[in-house]
């Protein structure tokens, strides 16, 4: 009985000396693997991403930890979890020797009506040893027009007072004609495709400011750049009149299609000003249709411009190229045209009448031509090439041209600078493409400055 207390005794003071031990050092500290946590723009009543913060203990000897708080309490738009303990406040927590524990933090903001972003902060204090760290918290807040399933019946304007997020899918039903204000900021979920069946104008302008722009709806890093993040816009059969100015299209899957002809004397689709960049799939993808495009950029897509089952196309001064980035590697031709389809098993043909003014199709090594002509059938085949700069090592069949360039580089201004990656598609003073144009009647460039009546520039900018 004797022994059997003096063990208990001496295993009670060992645990009592572990426990000392755990605690005896006051300049014991956590490492932090960050000291601000921070979030891109958040759509208030919708919840961000989760981000976390590890609490690294490096001693060589366990850490009590007795109180980790978010300051704002139970009311602030941010929530953290503690390894599964749900805050704003959790206490007497241990970190062993040469481990850690793991801070979970996510946002979530109220609805409101401000149009204006507005910033929110926090703070998570940690409390140790007698001592106090802090994590900072910020994120921007942003209010919003939520639309889900939406079918637009009747013509509707659709104002920039605030920015548009769109669920599951919007669809502008054949009677209707959706316009699109200046300034108006469209946000597309992974999963909500834009149909039209009748006429979608897009009224952009020349500043940033007023340019409309379509992108996904993830804006937190690294989601915001990833190709493919949202479905697309696809013109169907009868739809018609579709108009786009100054319209920035960012991140799409197969971001712009046209399906059918027009069915009146207008094009189906009319691109004025517009930027398409950065598309999983086709950046423009038109079967069998009818449009118009002029001083449009076309970059960094898996597959530009895809024409197939003839129709009537019309580009003039437009860039249409594309690098590999770190996400998109360029491995396809940055302009197809077909007069053929598939229809089930069975191969269709149609007549195809496109023209392709003052442009440029470029890209980086691995695609040796850039444009695939491809005629099958004795369909009217018409495909022309006036005053523009192409990279082909064969040159096109089936093709007609006029002062075409060929394998001459249009010197971008940045076509992939590294560490940022930046993609700069203006021309350096001295690209061949400088003051190669014919006059097609165009006046402006991309960004709407002023292009002279002779002498004008290839491509969608026009030095100054």
């Amino acid at each position: 009985m004797f022994k059997f207390l003096l063990l208990s005794v001496l295993a009670g003071g060992l645990m009592i000396s572990c426990q000392k031990q755990s605690n005896q050092n006051g300049n014991a500290r956590l490492f932090l693997s960050a000291d601000t946590v921070s979030f891109d723009t958040v759509f208030a009543a919708t919840a961000t991403v989760t981000q976390q913060v590890k609490l690294i203990n490096n001693n060589d000897f366990g850490l009590a930890i007795n109180s980790i708080i978010l300051a704002g309490g139970s009311a602030s738009p941010f929530i953290i979890n503690i390894d599964g303990s749900p805050g704003p406040e959790v206490t007497n927590l241990n970190i062993p020797a040469n481990d850690s524990l793991i801070i979970f933090v996510t946002v979530y903001i109220r609805a409101g009506s401000g149009p204006v972003p507005f910033r929110l902060e926090d703070s998570i204090r940690i409390s140790y040893n007698g001592k106090e760290q802090f994590v900072q918290l910020t994120a921007w807040g942003q209010n919003a027009h939520f639309l889900k399933n939406m079918v637009i019946q009747h013509d509707t304007v659709w104002p920039n007072d605030l920015p548009y997020v769109i669920y599951g899918s919007l669809t502008v039903d054949s009677n209707a004609t959706l316009t699109i204000q200046p300034g108006t900021h469209i946000y597309v979920h992974a999963d909500a495709p834009i149909y039209v069946d009748g006429s979608l104008k897009v009224l952009g302008d020349s500043l940033n400011s007023q340019r409309v722009y379509f992108t996904g709806d993830r804006l937190d890093l690294p989601y915001a750049s990833y190709p493919g993040s949202w479905p697309g816009i696809f013109f169907r059969q009868n739809s018609r009149d579709n108009v786009m100015n100054y319209t920035v299209l960012q991140n799409g899957n197969q971001t712009l299609v046209s399906e059918g002809l027009s069915t009146d004397l207008n094009p189906k689709l009319s691109l004025n000003q517009c930027i398409i960049n950065n598309s999983l799939a086709e950046g423009i993808l038109a079967v069998q249709s009818s449009i118009q495009a002029i001083n449009c950029l076309v970059s960094n897509c898996g597959q530009n411009i895809v024409i197939g089952l003839g129709g009537v196309y019309q580009f003039e001064y437009c860039t249409v190229a594309s690098f590999s980035t770190s996400l998109l590697f360029h491995q396809q031709p940055v302009l197809t045209v077909s007069n053929s389809g598939l229809n089930g098993s069975q191969i269709v043909t149609a007549d195809l009448n496109a023209g392709f003014i003052n442009c440029i199709f470029w890209g980086s090594e691995g695609v040796p031509d850039e444009a695939v002509i491809q005629k099958q059938g004795s369909n009217t085949f018409k495909v022309l090439f006036d005053h523009s700069i192409l990279k082909q090592q064969n040159y096109p069949a089936n093709i007609d041209s006029n002062s075409l360039w060929l394998n001459t580089d249009p010197l971008f201004i940045a076509t992939g600078i590294p560490p940022n990656n930046e993609y700069n598609f203006q021309l350096q003073a001295a690209s061949p493409a400088v003051d190669r144009g014919v006059n097609s009647g165009i006046i402006i460039d991309l960004n709407g400055d002023p292009r002279p009546a002779n002498l004008s520039d290839l491509g969608c900018y026009e030095r100054q």
